[in-house]
């Protein structure tokens, strides 16, 4: 009886020890409300910089489309 008892005990150790391993392995980072909140690695991640741009993306579409109703105007009158 005294070896099942050892035997339950390391089994609840090897047991308790895997949960341990596993949740410190997963981090913390959760999403709530559209919002990210950080891992708890969030210091040593590398700083993304996007430099502002132009809000339109495409102009030079905007500009043929406007040209090709300009020339569908003309040819209709």
């Amino acid at each position: 009886m005294n070896a099942e008892r050892s035997r339950d005990l390391v089994n609840r150790i090897a047991c308790g020890v895997l949960l341990l391993s596993a949740a410190a392995a997963t981090g913390c980072q959760v999403s709530v409300g559209g919002q990210t909140l950080p891992s708890p690695y969030y210091h040593k991640d590398d700083v993304q910089y996007y430099a502002p741009g132009s809000e339109f993306k495409l102009p030079r579409e905007a500009a043929a489309l406007k040209e090709y109703s300009a020339e569908r105007k003309l040819q209709q009158r």
